[in-house]
C-alpha cells in the first residue's frame, strides 16, 4: 500500500467522527471544566465548576454543532488569589458524563500519560468510546507542570524523556486497542505481562488522539502518533508556516495525515470598543501571582526581554496563553477566516463566560460564519 493510499483509508476509517466532518473549520469550547476557565482574572463572569454549569455550555455548544469538547487534566492551581485552575473535574469521567449528556459532539480527556497506567488509560478510553458510541478524543499531555508531576512519583522527567515514555506508554495502549491476543511489553518503565483488553474501541484503529507541543520531540511524537496536532501562534504567517511543516513531516517520514488545530480566546461584542474594553477588564483583573506561577514552569520568565515578557504575561492571563481574537461579529469572522486560511482546521474557544457568550456567539457569529463558508 502506498502513502496515498494508507492516508485514504485512514480517513474512509474515520468519515463518521466529527472531526472528519465536511465542515471547513472545526469548533470547540476548551478549558470548561477548570475554575476561571482560560482566564487567570477576577473580571466578573458566571463560570464555576458544577455538574450542571459544565453540562449546560458543552450541551449548548452540541447545539449549535460544534465538534470538540477539549479539558485541561488539572491536579493542583497556580496559586495567587485566583488559585487557577485549583477546581477542576477530572477529565476521563467528566467525558464519561458528557458522553451521556450530549448527542454530536465529541468529547475529549486529556491525560497527562505519567499519572494514570496504560492498561487503566485503554480501558477507560475504550468505555467512554463505547458510552458516546464513537464520540471520543484522546488528548495526551507529557506531564509538563513540575508541582503535579511531583505529587505523583515525587520528581520530574527531563523533556525529551518525557516524550520517549509518553512513546512507549502510547504502543501498549495501541497495542490494547487493536490486537486481539495477549502481548508482553518489557521497556525501561513498563514491565507488563500478557496484557488485554476487550471490548475494543468503536472507532478503528482507535479513538482519535490530540497533543499539543512546539518542541522538537513534541513535533516528532506528534507526526508519528496523532491525528491532531494543537499550536499557538504569535502571527497568521507563522502559524501558516508551522501548520505546513507539521503536514509535511506527517506525511513524508510516516506516510500519515494530520489535523492542525489552535485555540483562542473569543471576546466578541456588537461593537469593538464594547469588545476591547472586556479584554481589558480581564487584564485589569488579571491575578499577577498566579500568572507568575505558571510562566516560571513554563520557563517565560527566563526570556531575556523585559517587553516580550510583559506580552506574554498579558496573553497568559487573557485566555491562558491562547491566541485573543477581539472585536465585532464581523471582524472576528474575518479573524477566523484568516486563521482558517492559514491552514488551520479548527479552534477550541475560551471565553470570558462560556454559558452567557456561546449565546451571543450563535446568533452573532454562526450565521456569518456560514456566509464566509467556514460552516455549512
Amino acid at each position: 500500500m502506498t502513502k496515498a493510499e494508507a492516508i485514504a483509508l485512514e480517513e474512509y476509517r474515520r468519515a463518521h467522527v466529527p472531526l472528519y466532518n465536511g465542515q471547513k473549520l472545526k469548533l470547540g469550547v476548551f478549558g470548561v471544566n477548570c475554575s476561571y476557565g482560560v482566564n487567570i482574572s477576577h473580571a466578573p463572569t458566571t463560570h464555576k465548576v458544577t455538574w450542571e454549569h459544565t453540562c449546560e455550555i458543552v450541551r449548548r455548544a452540541d447545539a449549535m454543532g460544534f465538534e470538540l469538547a477539549l479539558p485541561v487534566a488539572r491536579w493542583r492551581g497556580f496559586g495567587g488569589t485566583t488559585d487557577f485552575n485549583g477546581e477542576s473535574f477530572e477529565t476521563y469521567t467528566w467525558a464519561a458524563g458528557l458522553a451521556q449528556a450530549t448527542k454530536h459532539i465529541m468529547v475529549a480527556a486529556t491525560s497527562h500519560v505519567p499519572t494514570v497506567h496504560p492498561i487503566v488509560a485503554a480501558k477507560q478510553a475504550t468505555t467512554i468510546d463505547h458510552i458516546s458510541n464513537g464520540r471520543f478524543a484522546l488528548n495526551l499531555v507529557m506531564g509538563w507542570f513540575t508541582p503535579e508531576m511531583e505529587m505523583f512519583q515525587g520528581s520530574q522527567r527531563a523533556h525529551d524523556d518525557r516524550y520517549r515514555y509518553g512513546a512507549e506508554w502510547l504502543s501498549v495502549v495501541k497495542r490494547l486497542w487493536t490486537e486481539e491476543e495477549p502481548f508482553d511489553f518489557e521497556s525501561a518503565d513498563f514491565h507488563i505481562r500478557q496484557a488485554q483488553a476487550h471490548p475494543k474501541p468503536i472507532q478503528k484503529p482507535y479513538p482519535v488522539l490530540i497533543n499539543a507541543g512546539h518542541s522538537p520531540a513534541a513535533t516528532e511524537f506528534s507526526a508519528r502518533e496523532v491525528d491532531f496536532s494543537f499550536v499557538g501562534f504569535d502571527s497568521i504567517e507563522q502559524v501558516k508556516g508551522v501548520a505546513a511543516r507539521m503536514r509535511a513531516r506527517a506525511r513524508t517520514d510516516y506516510g500519515r495525515h494530520i489535523g492542525v488545530c489552535t485555540s483562542a480566546l473569543i471576546v466578541c461584542r456588537e461593537t469593538e470598543a464594547e469588545a476591547r474594553q472586556v479584554y481589558r477588564s480581564i487584564i485589569e483583573h488579571g491575578d499577577w501571582v498566579a500568572a507568575g506561577n505558571l510562566m516560571k514552569v513554563l520557563g517565560i520568565e527566563s526570556q531575556s526581554f523585559n517587553d516580550r515578557i510583559d506580552r506574554h504575561r498579558e496573553r497568559i492571563v487573557a485566555g491562558w496563553g491562547t491566541n485573543p481574537i477581539v472585536g465585532t461579529p464581523e471582524q472576528v469572522t474575518q479573524q477566523l477566516a484568516d486563521v482558517s486560511a492559514a491552514g488551520i482546521d479548527g479552534v477550541v474557544f475560551g471565553f470570558l463566560d462560556y454559558a452567557e457568550e456561546l449565546k451571543y456567539f450563535d446568533s452573532a457569529v454562526m450565521p456569518l460564519l456560514r456566509q464566509a463558508g467556514l460552516r455549512t
